[in-house]
């Protein structure tokens, strides 16, 4: 059973950790980790050295995308039986990009209660000190590894008008930002996000090709855990994206994709990434964007 009288039994306590620094744990969290019958964590080492930082003495269970399908029906019956259980992931909130899911559905399909101790969140972090819009956005997770992948993907989200946050890892981030400046145009406003909360925390927000330049003008800034939070594309009331459509979907009944994009660009004063872009969800065949 629970530790703490506060601590209700059979419920699921999904518990947000720091990303980087440990002050983060909120003290909620803290009595909520403390007072659990187990922990179930993403990588029981990592937060073995959290809970012995805060002088917290529990059982782990090791819950990750190999095998949180099977575990599922012994968590559930635990909670059945009146443990309480926390959820944690390596970093940051649970689910979110980590795994937990398959966990919080089978008992949320087992009619137990569930409940969000919340905390630190690095998409969210990124998105609030970005200098971009944050009323209305939308979270990518990880974007393909491979590069034809990764640059398929952007042309699919090229025309979303919401903020898009993604999250990069150090090997992959110079070419993720170059695909982002290639695809969606060199102006796109980008905020990205390096270390948060960390000691070598850095961000810049800037054209998606300045930051691009950025990262290559010291190796040093591509080490790290990274948040890109890229500005969306003109809404479909700007007079330039709705006439850029217009003029592209004539010229693409007589051109490839690639010049019809350039050519509207020229006409209407849209970008022409962005309608290139469109051009190859409309079908347009050709070369790619020059």
């Amino acid at each position: 059973m629970s530790g703490s009288p506060r601590i209700a039994p059979g419920h699921l306590y999904v518990v947000a950790t720091p990303i980087g620094n440990l002050d983060d744990l909120a003290p909620r969290a803290q009595e909520v980790l403390d007072g659990v019958a187990a922990i179930c964590a993403e990588d029981t080492r990592n937060t073995a050295n959290l809970l012995t930082h805060f002088g917290i003495r529990k059982p782990l269970i090791a819950v990750h995308e190999h095998n949180e399908d099977e575990i599922c029906a012994r968590l559930v019956a635990r909670l059945q039986g009146g443990d309480a259980l926390a959820l944690v992931s390596d970093a940051g909130t649970p689910l979110i990009s980590d795994p937990g899911f398959a966990v919080v559905r089978a008992a949320r399909k087992a009619n137990l209660p569930v409940l969000a101790i919340p905390g630190p969140c690095a998409a969210i972090a990124a998105l609030s000190i970005s200098g971009i819009a944050s009323d209305r956005f939308v979270f990518e997770g990880f974007l393909p590894a491979k590069g034809a992948a990764r640059r398929e993907r952007l042309a699919e989200l090229a025309p979303e008008t919401r903020t898009l946050i993604v999250y990069e890892s150090s090997h992959r981030i110079a070419d993720c930002v170059a695909d982002i400046a290639a695809v969606l145009g060199g102006e796109r406003p980008l905020c990205l996000a390096r270390e948060l909360t960390k000691l070598y925390e850095q961000s810049v927000r800037a054209g998606a090709a300045e930051v691009a330049a950025w990262l290559a003008a010291d190796v040093n800034r591509a080490r790290g855990e990274f948040v890109l939070v890229i500005g969306g594309a003109p809404p479909a009331d700007d007079p330039r994206a709705g006439e850029g459509e217009r003029v592209l979907r004539l010229l693409l009944r007589e051109m490839p994709a690639s010049r019809a994009a350039r050519v509207a660009a020229e006409i209407t004063g849209a970008r022409k990434k962005e309608l290139y872009a469109l051009a190859l969800q409309l079908g347009g065949g050709g070369a790619a964007a020059d």
